[in-house]
C-alpha cells in the first residue's frame, strides 16, 4: 500500500470510497504509533455530532495510562462543513499537540486550505478503489496472506467482474470462500471460477438488467422490492443501479424521439441498441410516453445521478426505492396522446 503514514505525522486526512483501504491505513498507522510511543489510546468521534471544542479538548488532554493519543473523527466532511470548525483546525495544524495524533476520515471530501495546512505536518490521502487489474492482483495476494487460499486467475477475474473493485466487498467474499472451504485439507483450499459462480452474486451487468426489467415490468411494488433486494441481499452498488436507471431512461428517450419522427421499430431498435428481451418492453414504454414525457424522465434520472454524487440525495437506498416506484408508475401509465 503506497504512501505509508509515519509516526511523526500529527494530523492526517483519509478520504475516499474504499472503506477497506481507509481501515487498513488506520490500522497500520496506529501500529506504527504504538511502536514509536508504546501504548496508544484511541478515541473515535462522530463528525456528524461532535463539536470542535470536544475534539480539541480530547487532543490537548494528557492521557493517564498511555503515552500517546490517537483521535479519529469519522464523517469528517460533515464535521468540517462549518467554517468556524475548518478555521479552528487550520490554526491547530499550525501548532499541533505532539502527544496526540488527529485523523479525519470521510468518504467524500472537498479540498481547501485545511488540506494545505495538514500536508505540511502530516498527509492528505485519497483512498479510492484500485483499478480492475490491481483489484485482481490484490485478490490473489490477499487470499493467500489472510486466508491461506489459492485463487485461480479466472476466478479472480470472475470475482472482480461480479463484485467490482471495492476491496472491502472483495475481502468479504474471500472470507466467505474461507468459511466454505474450512473443512478441506490445506492443499485443496483453492478458489475456482465455479466456486465464485456458486457463492458470489450476479455480475454487474446482470444486476443492471434486473433493475431495468423490474422498471419495465409495470409493477411498482415489484420494482421497489427488486431495488431493495439488489442493494440489501445482492449488495449491488447503488451507483450501478443509478447508472442502470439513467441508461434505461436514455434508451426510452432516444426511442421515443425516433418513433415520433416516423422511424420503424426495427430501425429504432438498431439505432438505440436494443437487443434481446429488453427490446419489446423498451419500445412499448417509449411509444407510451412520447418524446416530451420521455425527455422529462431522462432529466429526472440525470438529476438523481447528480444529487447522488454531490451528497444531496438523502438516504440513497430509500431515494432509489422512491424513484423506482415513481418511474414504474410513469411507465405503466396510459399511452401518451400525440
Amino acid at each position: 500500500m503506497a504512501e505509508p503514514l509515519t509516526p511523526s505525522m500529527r494530523f492526517v486526512i483519509l478520504h475516499g470510497k474504499d472503506s477497506f483501504v481507509i481501515v487498513e491505513r488506520l490500522r497500520r498507522f496506529q501500529a506504527a504509533l504504538g511502536e514509536q510511543f508504546g501504548e496508544v489510546s484511541r478515541f473515535d468521534l462522530d463528525g456528524a455530532s461532535a463539536r470542535i471544542v470536544d475534539v480539541l479538548d480530547e487532543l490537548r488532554t494528557f492521557g493517564l495510562l498511555a503515552a500517546h493519543k490517537f483521535v479519529v473523527v469519522d464523517k469528517a466532511d460533515q464535521f468540517v462543513a462549518n467554517e468556524e470548525t475548518r478555521r479552528a483546525l487550520e490554526r491547530y495544524a499550525e501548532s499541533p499537540m505532539q502527544e496526540a495524533t488527529l485523523v479525519l476520515r470521510a468518504e467524500s471530501w472537498r479540498p481547501g486550505n485545511l488540506d494545505k495546512a495538514v500536508a505540511k505536518i502530516g498527509a492528505v490521502l485519497k483512498c479510492d478503489p484500485p483499478s480492475t487489474g490491481d483489484a485482481k492482483a490484490w485478490c490473489s495476494a490477499r487470499a493467500q496472506k489472510a486466508y491461506k487460499l489459492s485463487i485461480d486467475a479466472d476466478a479472480a477475474d470472475a470475482l472482480v467482474e461480479r463484485v467490482g473493485n471495492d476491496l472491502a466487498r472483495l475481502d468479504s467474499e474471500l472470507a466467505k470462500f474461507d468459511a466454505y472451504l474450512a473443512s478441506d485439507a490445506e492443499a485443496a483450499r483453492r478458489v475456482t471460477k465455479a466456486l465464485v459462480t456458486l457463492l458470489t452474486g450476479q455480475t454487474r451487468e446482470e444486476a443492471a438488467w434486473e433493475v431495468q426489467q423490474a422498471l419495465l415490468g409495470g409493477n411498482p411494488g415489484g420494482a421497489v422490492r427488486k431495488v431493495r433486494e439488489l442493494i440489501e441481499i445482492s449488495q449491488a452498488p447503488e451507483q450501478l443501479l443509478i447508472w442502470s436507471i439513467v441508461d434505461l431512461s436514455r434508451k426510452i428517450h432516444d426511442a421515443a424521439r425516433l418513433l415520433a419522427e416516423g422511424e420503424s421499430e426495427g430501425v429504432v431498435a438498431k439505432q438505440v441498441k436494443l437487443w434481446g428481451p429488453s427490446q419489446g418492453p423498451t419500445l412499448r414504454a417509449a411509444r407510451g410516453l412520447g418524446p416530451l414525457r420521455a425527455a422529462r424522465l431522462l432529466r429526472e434520472a440525470i438529476d438523481l445521478d447528480r444529487r447522488s454524487k454531490s451528497g444531496l440525495a438523502g438516504e440513497l437506498p430509500r431515494t432509489l426505492e422512491a424513484f423506482a416506484l415513481a418511474m414504474t408508475e410513469t411507465l405503466a401509465a396510459r399511452p401518451s396522446v400525440r
